[in-house]
Formats: C-alpha cells, structure tokens, sequence
C-alpha cells in the first residue's frame, strides 16, 4: 500500500498505481493528459476543454461544482483528483466514499509546482512531472517585467462584480505581472460600483472565465471608471495551474508590453 499526502495534508493510500483517473478540475485534468495518462483518465468534467482532441471519447461527469456522485461511481474510478476551492466540500466528502481522493490547495506559483510533483509522484510519472516543473521555473525565472506601480483591478463574474482578492493564485499572477492588487479583501469578494470608484484601479482586467466578458463589457466599465484602462485577458493565463503554466510568461510579457504602450 502506497502512502501519500494531498495538499490538504490528508493520507491518500492506493494499492496500486491508480489505472481508472477521474479529474474534476479542468486544469488538473490538462496535466493528467500532458504527463501522458491518455487510456487512464476515464471520467473529468464538462469545463474541462484542454487538450480538445484527447477529451472527445471521455465521460463527462458534471460542472466542478455540479459533479454527478452516481456517474462517477459507476465508472469504477481508483483514484479522484479534486480541488479544495473549485470543488464543493459535501460533493468531495461523498467522492470519499467512492474511492481515494487526492485534494490540491494552490495560492501561488510554488503551490502550483508542488501539485504537479505530486501528481506525478501519484500517477508514477514523476520523471516527466519533474521535468515540466524545471521548464515552468525557467520560464518564470526569465520574466523581466518592469515595476508598473499599476493596481489591477481582476473581475471573475458580473452580477454581482467579483473580483480576485489577496492570497489567491490569480493575484499570485498579478504580481509576477509587477502589478499590485487593488483590492485587499481575500477570496473573490463581491464589489459594489461605489467601491469601485472609490479604489479607482488603474488597471481593470475582465477574464475569459469564468463569466465570459466581451467587448460590451469593456465599454460598461469605461463608463463606470473613465481613468482606467480597461482589458479583456485570457483567464486560463491566469488561473490555470497545470501544465498550461509554461505558456504563462509569454503571456504576460506581452500583456505587460500593452500596458507600457497605453
């Protein structure tokens, strides 16, 4: 009986390496694929859109927070990868009881690595897992960003406005962006439009995910915060902490690029 620990520190024991994956995280669900667990990953759910070709053939279990307990279960699955903030605690605890489940807890980059690590170690692809973790440091090692001395505004949903607030790994992003936060609530506190003109952020960024804000958008904010400048940025950059990682820093360069030009 192999033992492990989850980044919740819980003990994860499997006999065996697990052979019947279900991921409920899309970007957990990327790095699975990307470690090269093609036939083992038979279940993940319906935002898991990375890589598209490989997912055709997989069974769809449900929204992160909307998991189908009973499809799950039917699929026989040996191991579930979840996630402490994108999944729902009592769905977890019901997961359970189906089979071991190992739970991430990610803030920052760091976190980030040691996920894949993990991951790796668990699903006995460690050489590969480790080696993507080197290409990942060496790309965020070789970003030279200016000190914008910007506060950026991140929103996430619409209806209400919410935002990424502090010692999230969204505003990890933000700072190896050189920008500051300029909210200093913690999670994704919702923001009312009086606040919004108070804080006056210099930056506002409307993420891909999970609203999918547009152009529309743009022009309501511009309304609301006339100083500030207003970009629609791809939140998978932002947000997603697998292997999609290594294509962050050339994101960022040329995000901040834009920045400096305006």
């Amino acid at each position: 009986m192999a033992v492990f620990h989850d980044q919740l520190n819980r003990v994860v024991s499997l006999p065996a390496v697990p052979q019947r994956i279900v991921s409920v995280v899309p970007s957990q669900t990327e790095l699975l694929f990307y470690l090269g667990l093609d036939t083992e990953v038979i279940g993940i759910t319906k935002f898991c859109v990375h890589p598209e070709q490989k997912l055709k053939t997989v069974t769809k279990v449900g929204g992160t927070k909307q998991l189908n307990i009973g499809l799950i279960k039917s699929l026989q699955p040996d191991l579930i990868i979840a996630n402490k903030e994108e999944n729902e605690r009592g769905q977890v605890e019901e997961l359970m009881n189906i089979c071991p489940v190992w739970i991430s807890d990610i803030n920052d980059l760091d976190t980030a690595l040691g996920m894949i690590r993990s991951v790796g170690s668990i699903v006995n692809r460690s050489v590969q897992a480790n080696a993507l973790c080197a290409d990942i440091n060496a790309a965020f090692n070789s970003l030279v960003l200016p000190s914008l001395n910007l506060r950026a505004a991140y929103f996430i949903w619409r209806k209400p406005y919410m935002v990424a607030g502090k010692h999230t790994f969204i505003d990890n992003m933000l700072q190896w962006c050189g920008l500051s936060n300029a909210f200093n609530s913690t999670r994704y506190p919702e923001v009312a439009i009086e606040e919004l003109e108070r804080i006056r952020p210099d930056v506002v960024f409307l993420s891909s995910e999970p609203y999918p804000f547009g152009q529309k958008h743009i022009d309501e904010f511009k309304k609301i915060l006339p100083q500030a400048l207003v970009i629609l940025v791809d939140g998978e950059m932002f947000s997603w902490y697998g292997s999609r990682l290594l294509y962050a820093p050339a994101y960022f360069s040329k995000l901040v690029a834009a920045l400096t030009i305006n």
